[in-house]
Protein backbone atom coordinates (compact mmCIF):
# COMPACT_ATOMS: atom_id res chain seq x y z
CA UNK A 1 0.00 0.00 0.00
CA UNK A 2 1.39 3.39 -1.01
CA UNK A 3 1.77 6.01 1.73
CA UNK A 4 -0.62 8.95 1.75
CA UNK A 5 -0.57 12.70 2.26
CA UNK A 6 -3.92 14.28 3.15
CA UNK A 7 -4.71 17.90 2.26
CA UNK A 8 -7.30 19.26 4.73
CA UNK A 9 -8.62 22.77 4.23
CA UNK A 10 -11.14 25.17 2.73
CA UNK A 11 -11.77 26.13 -0.92
CA UNK A 12 -8.10 26.89 -1.54
CA UNK A 13 -7.56 23.20 -0.82
CA UNK A 14 -10.74 21.93 -2.48
CA UNK A 15 -9.81 23.61 -5.76
CA UNK A 16 -6.14 22.67 -5.53
CA UNK A 17 -6.58 19.68 -7.84
CA UNK A 18 -7.72 21.92 -10.68
CA UNK A 19 -5.47 22.65 -13.65
CA UNK A 20 -2.21 24.03 -12.27
CA UNK A 21 -3.41 23.83 -8.67
CA UNK A 22 -1.02 23.32 -5.77
CA UNK A 23 -2.55 19.96 -4.82
CA UNK A 24 -2.17 18.71 -8.38
CA UNK A 25 1.42 19.93 -8.38
CA UNK A 26 2.15 18.05 -5.16
CA UNK A 27 0.57 14.92 -6.62
CA UNK A 28 2.82 15.32 -9.64
CA UNK A 29 5.93 15.71 -7.45
CA UNK A 30 5.10 12.52 -5.53
CA UNK A 31 3.49 10.64 -8.44
CA UNK A 32 5.65 7.53 -8.05
CA UNK A 33 5.85 7.40 -4.27
CA UNK A 34 2.79 8.83 -2.47
CA UNK A 35 -0.97 9.20 -2.98
CA UNK A 36 -2.05 12.80 -2.35
CA UNK A 37 -5.63 12.70 -1.02
CA UNK A 38 -7.98 15.68 -1.00
CA UNK A 39 -10.12 16.73 1.98
CA UNK A 40 -11.08 20.27 0.95
CA UNK A 41 -14.35 21.98 1.93
CA UNK A 42 -15.26 25.23 0.23
CA UNK A 43 -16.33 28.03 2.56
CA UNK A 44 -15.28 26.22 5.73
CA UNK A 45 -13.71 27.90 8.72
CA UNK A 46 -12.00 26.13 11.62
CA UNK A 47 -15.25 25.95 13.61
CA UNK A 48 -16.89 23.89 10.90
CA UNK A 49 -13.72 21.93 10.18
CA UNK A 50 -13.55 20.88 13.82
CA UNK A 51 -17.04 19.40 13.52
CA UNK A 52 -16.02 17.09 10.68
CA UNK A 53 -12.36 16.30 11.38
CA UNK A 54 -13.21 13.03 13.13
CA UNK A 55 -15.47 11.90 10.28
CA UNK A 56 -13.57 12.68 7.09
CA UNK A 57 -10.50 10.55 7.79
CA UNK A 58 -10.33 6.76 8.18
CA UNK A 59 -10.13 5.34 11.68
CA UNK A 60 -6.56 4.30 12.39
CA UNK A 61 -7.50 1.05 14.10
CA UNK A 62 -10.15 -0.05 11.60
CA UNK A 63 -8.68 0.88 8.23
CA UNK A 64 -5.81 -1.58 8.41
CA UNK A 65 -3.67 0.90 6.52
CA UNK A 66 -0.54 2.65 7.70
CA UNK A 67 -0.80 6.17 9.04
CA UNK A 68 -0.35 8.91 6.41
CA UNK A 69 3.09 10.44 6.22
CA UNK A 70 1.60 13.93 6.54
CA UNK A 71 -1.56 16.02 6.78
CA UNK A 72 -1.67 19.68 5.72
CA UNK A 73 -4.13 21.85 7.66
CA UNK A 74 -4.94 24.99 5.67
CA UNK A 75 -7.66 27.13 7.27
CA UNK A 76 -8.01 30.79 8.18
CA UNK A 77 -9.00 32.63 5.02
CA UNK A 78 -12.69 32.33 5.94
CA UNK A 79 -12.18 32.69 9.68
CA UNK A 80 -10.63 36.08 8.95
CA UNK A 81 -13.82 37.51 7.37
CA UNK A 82 -14.72 40.71 9.22
CA UNK A 83 -17.61 40.35 11.71
CA UNK A 84 -19.38 43.53 10.54
CA UNK A 85 -19.28 42.88 6.78
CA UNK A 86 -21.23 40.66 4.41
CA UNK A 87 -18.99 37.64 5.11
CA UNK A 88 -19.73 37.76 8.84
CA UNK A 89 -21.32 34.28 8.86
CA UNK A 90 -17.86 32.81 8.21
CA UNK A 91 -16.03 34.89 10.82
CA UNK A 92 -14.39 33.15 13.77
CA UNK A 93 -12.83 35.23 16.58
CA UNK A 94 -9.06 35.06 16.68
CA UNK A 95 -8.83 33.32 20.06
CA UNK A 96 -11.34 30.69 18.96
CA UNK A 97 -9.42 30.20 15.72
CA UNK A 98 -6.32 29.28 17.73
CA UNK A 99 -8.29 26.94 19.99
CA UNK A 100 -9.85 25.26 16.97
CA UNK A 101 -6.46 24.75 15.33
CA UNK A 102 -5.16 23.24 18.57
CA UNK A 103 -8.14 20.88 18.67
CA UNK A 104 -7.77 19.87 15.01
CA UNK A 105 -4.07 19.15 15.50
CA UNK A 106 -4.80 17.20 18.70
CA UNK A 107 -7.43 15.11 16.91
CA UNK A 108 -5.05 14.25 14.08
CA UNK A 109 -2.19 13.49 16.47
CA UNK A 110 -4.41 11.22 18.56
CA UNK A 111 -5.44 9.34 15.43
CA UNK A 112 -1.95 9.16 13.93
CA UNK A 113 0.80 9.94 16.49
CA UNK A 114 3.65 9.48 13.99
CA UNK A 115 2.15 11.62 11.21
CA UNK A 116 3.64 15.03 10.33
CA UNK A 117 0.99 17.73 10.79
CA UNK A 118 1.76 20.83 8.71
CA UNK A 119 -0.15 24.08 9.29
CA UNK A 120 -0.46 26.60 6.44
CA UNK A 121 -1.42 30.21 7.15
CA UNK A 122 -4.10 32.06 5.22
CA UNK A 123 -2.70 33.98 2.23
CA UNK A 124 -2.76 37.79 1.87
CA UNK A 125 -5.81 39.64 0.57
CA UNK A 126 -6.09 41.93 -2.44
CA UNK A 127 -8.59 44.38 -0.93
CA UNK A 128 -8.95 46.53 -4.06
CA UNK A 129 -10.18 43.61 -6.13
CA UNK A 130 -12.48 42.35 -3.39
CA UNK A 131 -14.18 45.76 -3.32
CA UNK A 132 -14.33 45.95 -7.09
CA UNK A 133 -15.75 42.46 -7.55
CA UNK A 134 -17.75 41.37 -4.48
CA UNK A 135 -19.22 37.89 -4.68
CA UNK A 136 -22.58 39.00 -3.23
CA UNK A 137 -24.30 42.36 -3.00
CA UNK A 138 -22.08 44.74 -1.03
CA UNK A 139 -24.06 47.85 -0.07
CA UNK A 140 -21.30 49.16 2.18
CA UNK A 141 -18.76 49.14 -0.62
CA UNK A 142 -16.17 47.73 1.78
CA UNK A 143 -14.13 44.51 1.55
CA UNK A 144 -15.41 41.64 3.66
CA UNK A 145 -11.76 40.75 4.39
CA UNK A 146 -8.65 42.83 4.80
CA UNK A 147 -5.00 42.01 4.49
CA UNK A 148 -4.45 43.25 8.03
CA UNK A 149 -7.00 40.79 9.39
CA UNK A 150 -5.55 37.95 7.32
CA UNK A 151 -2.13 38.82 8.73
CA UNK A 152 -3.41 38.60 12.29
CA UNK A 153 -4.80 35.14 11.62
CA UNK A 154 -1.58 34.11 9.89
CA UNK A 155 0.38 35.20 12.96
CA UNK A 156 -1.98 33.20 15.18
CA UNK A 157 -1.47 30.15 12.95
CA UNK A 158 2.31 30.45 13.26
CA UNK A 159 2.00 30.83 17.04
CA UNK A 160 -0.23 27.75 17.22
CA UNK A 161 2.30 25.68 15.28
CA UNK A 162 4.99 26.72 17.77
CA UNK A 163 2.78 25.83 20.71
CA UNK A 164 1.99 22.44 19.19
CA UNK A 165 5.61 21.79 18.21
CA UNK A 166 4.76 21.24 14.53
CA UNK A 167 5.82 22.74 11.21
CA UNK A 168 4.13 25.71 9.52
CA UNK A 169 4.24 27.42 6.13
CA UNK A 170 3.74 31.18 6.61
CA UNK A 171 2.16 31.80 3.23
CA UNK A 172 0.89 35.27 4.17
CA UNK A 173 4.44 36.52 4.80
CA UNK A 174 6.21 34.64 2.02
CA UNK A 175 3.85 35.76 -0.72
CA UNK A 176 4.42 39.38 0.18
CA UNK A 177 8.19 39.03 -0.12
CA UNK A 178 7.51 39.55 -3.83
CA UNK A 179 6.79 43.24 -4.68
CA UNK A 180 4.27 42.36 -7.41
CA UNK A 181 2.59 39.50 -5.57
CA UNK A 182 -0.94 40.55 -6.54
CA UNK A 183 -0.23 40.19 -10.24
CA UNK A 184 2.30 37.38 -9.94
CA UNK A 185 0.34 35.16 -7.59
CA UNK A 186 -3.35 35.85 -8.14
CA UNK A 187 -4.66 34.29 -11.32
CA UNK A 188 -8.01 34.88 -13.00
CA UNK A 189 -10.05 31.84 -14.01
CA UNK A 190 -12.91 32.35 -16.43
CA UNK A 191 -16.25 30.59 -16.42
CA UNK A 192 -19.47 31.10 -18.31
CA UNK A 193 -22.88 31.18 -16.69
CA UNK A 194 -23.94 28.72 -19.41
CA UNK A 195 -22.03 26.02 -17.56
CA UNK A 196 -24.48 26.19 -14.68
CA UNK A 197 -21.65 26.38 -12.18
CA UNK A 198 -21.89 28.70 -9.20
CA UNK A 199 -18.39 28.94 -7.81
CA UNK A 200 -17.21 30.37 -4.53
CA UNK A 201 -15.27 33.58 -4.11
CA UNK A 202 -11.80 32.12 -4.49
CA UNK A 203 -12.12 29.84 -7.48
CA UNK A 204 -13.82 31.61 -10.34
CA UNK A 205 -13.34 34.88 -12.17
CA UNK A 206 -15.29 36.76 -14.81
CA UNK A 207 -18.40 34.84 -13.86
CA UNK A 208 -21.21 36.50 -15.85
CA UNK A 209 -24.75 36.30 -14.60
CA UNK A 210 -27.02 38.38 -16.79
CA UNK A 211 -25.48 41.84 -16.99
CA UNK A 212 -23.77 41.59 -13.63
CA UNK A 213 -20.13 40.56 -13.58
CA UNK A 214 -18.42 38.80 -10.71
CA UNK A 215 -14.66 38.49 -10.65
CA UNK A 216 -12.83 36.07 -8.42
CA UNK A 217 -9.19 35.29 -7.87
CA UNK A 218 -7.55 31.96 -7.19
CA UNK A 219 -4.49 32.02 -5.04
CA UNK A 220 -2.08 30.70 -7.63
CA UNK A 221 0.67 31.84 -5.27
CA UNK A 222 0.15 28.53 -3.59
CA UNK A 223 1.69 26.79 -6.56
CA UNK A 224 5.27 28.07 -6.61
CA UNK A 225 5.71 29.11 -2.99
CA UNK A 226 3.50 26.59 -1.24
CA UNK A 227 4.27 23.50 -3.28
CA UNK A 228 8.01 23.86 -2.97
CA UNK A 229 7.90 24.59 0.76
CA UNK A 230 5.63 21.62 1.42
CA UNK A 231 7.73 19.44 -0.87
CA UNK A 232 10.93 20.30 0.97
CA UNK A 233 9.30 19.57 4.32
CA UNK A 234 7.87 16.25 3.17
CA UNK A 235 10.45 14.78 0.82
CA UNK A 236 12.63 13.38 3.61
CA UNK A 237 9.62 11.47 4.96
CA UNK A 238 8.85 9.74 1.69
CA UNK A 239 10.80 6.68 0.67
Amino acid sequence: MRPKIYLFGDSITEESFGDGGWGASLANHFSRTVDVVLRGYSGYNTRWALKVVDRVFPEAESSGAAAPVAVTVFFGANDACLPDRYGAFQHVPLDEYKRNLHSIVASLKKRWPSTLILLITPPPIDEVQRIRYPYVENPLGLPERTNEAAGAFAKACVETAGECGISVVDLWTRMQHYPDWRNAFLSEIKASSDSGIVGDFITLSNYHFGTFEFKYFEYMACIGTLVMLVYVLLMNLVI
